[in-house]
């Protein structure tokens, strides 16, 4: 092929993928704020066109990748168009169509999912039954909670055999062993070498999580007994504030290390002074415009649903869009006035501003360096939402002060994010190996708790078996949306504010750092988010970093004081599980 060809396929390939992945966004957007019977159908259509045309266009793109003196803006596109599909279709139309309406079918379910109990029966939906985790701490109570949410996942169980089939056919159709192996490769790396740099970074910071859930593990036995909660064993998953015990932050104040030394959790003054969801997103659209990043658009407030709509069934997981790709920016979000709602909403946010920044760059780059990028910015941002930041605005009344201080600041956040590290592992190592074969249909669940007790040292709640599929209690399993990036972005949310850091002159320890205002950082900031993928990862983060290989010393670094307090409470202590 000459590079004349190659940049006319490139060329009619962006054109017609832009047009139907609008389409397909539109239909999605419609899908996920009004879940109805017609909504899904159209939905699942407009995606089984988009994955027709895209696997095609991936199938023939592989005649041109050897083209030689290709262009190099063509040949990165052609590299980022192969690895493109999270979910490749068969060629088959019948097994395409049959893959874009399980894909829907299961994400659908998991949205419509409630557990019924009672008498008189009462029906909860997640949202209803986190709350019981969040707050309760009646180990029965919360145990019933944990088993009715988890029980969603039976139905789901055949629809995800059936898709993990479609899925790999779809992915050997396009030159890759299975689906895991092409969710591997977007990463600027061999697949074998993108895996075991994640163990690389896992094991650089596994002395932190093992010290944190050491102390947990024996906080929540003093409160529960030795007969519910193991002196050396995995901690039972219902009792750590969260329905996949993938973060711990509900239990900061049973874990509060000195109680009263600055009051580190904004909910209770968020509701006091009535913010609502306009208000707490305008919080956050705040800290990015500090930067010197412009305002979101009209149509953002116009577009977006910031609240559960009376009336319909919405997916209410936290997702931000562009729904037209042409700065359509969007959040979908049922925003509750707490804290964790307040990162999240700056979490959301960076993917805001990421499409933001790149939206007018030809459509293949309209992405992140990685995937693990999109998900860091938003948390870069909300390291520096520190106390003496939520005390200028006045959502705390004082700062803590003090060695004490700091070591409840830092603990608040380690629940958050420390806790998280083996969760966003474990989920994709998980589908990983049901992608290749190596975890059969037969044995889903208890590989499942298997890897999780190895990564995690947690236990499910009750005994489980083949009959339940707990993974299906996890959206992003039931979406079909690939998770190694969350893992990712923690570790580079840190190396992120270690730069940026850097970058606005700050001298001091990492945790006390806030870019909030500082233009110097802003811009930065702002040139890495406007490259998009259009150069590989490795180049965009040494834009911003100075680095070109992922480092997880920075949160080493930013909790270093905690781990030296961990280490003093948990002497004596039998750590590990």
């Amino acid at each position: 092929m000459t590079p004349q060809q190659v940049h006319g396929f490139v060329v009619d390939v962006e054109e017609q993928l832009r047009a139907l992945s609008v389409a397909a966004s539109v239909a999605e957007w419609e899908k996920s704020t009004n879940i109805t019977d017609e909504n899904e159908q159209r939905a699942a259509q407009a995606n089984e066109v988009l994955m027709a045309y895209s696997s095609e266009a991936i199938r023939m793109s592989a005649l041109y990748r050897n083209t030689p003196v290709m262009g190099a803006e063509d040949a990165r596109k052609l590299e980022l168009l192969r690895r493109s599909s999270g979910l490749p279709a068969p060629q088959d139309p019948e097994r395409r169509e049959e893959l874009a309406a399980t894909a829907t079918r299961m994400e659908s379910l998991y949205g419509k999912g409630k557990y019924c109990s009672g008498k008189p029966e009462r029906c909860r939906d997640l949202e209803q039954l986190s709350d019981v985790l969040a707050e309760g701490r009646n180990y029965d109570v919360l145990l019933d909670a944990w088993q009715g949410w988890h029980g969603v996942g039976k139905e789901l169980r055949p629809l995800f055999a059936r898709y993990v089939a479609l899925a790999n056919e779809g992915a050997q159709g396009i030159g890759f062993r299975d689906l895991g192996e092409l969710w591997r490769s977007r990463y600027d790396l061999p697949p074998t070498e993108f895996a075991a740099d994640m163990e690389r970074l896992w094991q650089e910071v596994k002395p932190l999580y093992d010290a944190l859930h050491c102390h947990v593990r024996a906080k929540l036995r003093a409160r529960y007994g030795a007969d519910k909660v193991p002196a050396e064993g995995p901690i039972p998953a219902h009792l750590l504030g969260n329905m996949w015990a993938q973060d711990w932050g509900n239990l900061y104040k049973e874990l509060e290390p000195y109680p009263g030394q600055g009051e580190l959790d904004v909910s209770r003054a968020l509701k006091k002074q009535k913010y609502d969801e306009v208000r707490m997103v305008k919080l956050g659209e705040s800290f990015f415009t500090s930067l010197g990043l412009a305002p979101l658009p009209a149509s953002f407030w116009e577009r977006s649903m910031l609240a559960r709509p009376a009336g319909r069934e919405v997916v209410c997981h936290a997702s931000a869009w562009d729904v037209h790709f042409n700065g359509d920016l969007r959040i979908k979000m049922c925003t509750k006035m707490n804290q964790e709602d307040l990162i999240t909403v700056h979490h959301e946010l960076g993917h805001i501003y990421y499409f933001a920044e790149y939206h007018e760059l030809p459509f293949l780059f309209q992405d992140g360096a990685n995937d693990g990028f999109h998900e860091a910015i938003g948390d870069a941002i909300a390291l520096s939402v520190n106390p003496g930041y939520l005390h200028r605005v006045g959502l705390l009344e004082r700062v803590p002060q003090g060695d004490e201080g700091i070591v409840n600041q830092l603990m608040q956040r380690a629940l958050d994010k420390v806790a998280f590290l083996p969760f966003g592992k474990v989920v994709d190592e998980w589908r990983w190996k049901v992608f290749s074969g190596e975890i059969k249909p037969e044995r889903y669940n208890a590989a499942w708790w298997e890897l999780r007790q190895k990564y995690q040292g947690v236990a499910p709640a009750s005994a489980r078996g083949e009959a339940y599929f707990d993974p299906g209690a996890k959206y992003h399993v039931a979406a079909n949306v690939p998770y190694a990036r969350y893992f990712l972005a923690t570790v580079l949310q840190y190396q992120f504010h270690r730069a940026l850091c850097r970058h606005a002159g700050h001298e001091g320890p990492l945790y006390a750092c806030s870019i909030y205002a500082n233009r110097e950082a802003g811009e930065h900031l702002r040139r890495m988010l406007a490259l998009g993928a259009s150069r590989p990862w490795p180049e965009a983060l040494a834009l911003l970093t100075g680095e070109r290989r992922l480092d997880a010393t920075a949160i080493l670094d930013y909790f270093a004081p905690l781990l030296h307090w961990l280490g003093q409470q948990n002497e004596g202590r039998s750590c590990g599980w």
